[in-house]
């Protein structure tokens, strides 16, 4: 089930996206990510319109919405990926906001192309400022 993400939840969705952003970013350095964590769960977090996925025992995927337009996380619980759990939250979060758009980084082909098969196209490439790798900017064109 797809829901708002509750205040004393945040502990468990940092968990999932210190995990699973590692996994999925290996081509930067680990202490990047751990280095900001904390301007995730006290910034980023807070100000986005967060949903996660309950599986009814306990949250094992979430993702976040900056300014109604902008996807600025979806992270599924390592031991959970691949079983459609992030389909179920991009679809979620396309059916509420419409139009929407993301930045992912090149190098995580997986991500570009799940992306992809969910309606997203890429309409610029740039550089990351904060870790300088290439990423892509994507938005779906409903």
């Amino acid at each position: 089930m797809v829901r708002t993400l509750k205040r004393q939840e945040l502990d468990k969705v940092m968990e999932i996206w210190k995990l699973s952003t590692i996994k999925a970013h290996k081509f930067i350095d680990k202490k990047y990510w751990e280095n900001n964590y904390d301007v995730v769960k006290n910034v980023y977090i807070p100000t986005a319109d967060t949903f996660v996925y309950d599986d009814g025992q306990e949250i094992i995927g979430f993702i976040s919405i900056i300014n109604n337009e902008f996807i600025g996380a979806l992270f599924i619980d390592i031991d959970y990926q691949g079983l459609g759990i992030g389909s179920k939250l991009i679809d979620y979060v396309i059916n509420k906001y419409k139009k929407l758009e993301l930045a992912v980084y090149k190098e995580n082909q997986d991500a570009v192309e799940f992306y992809k098969k969910k309606g997203f196209k890429v309409i610029k490439e740039q550089q990351n400022e904060d870790s300088g790798f290439a990423e892509y900017i994507m938005e779906n064109l409903i």
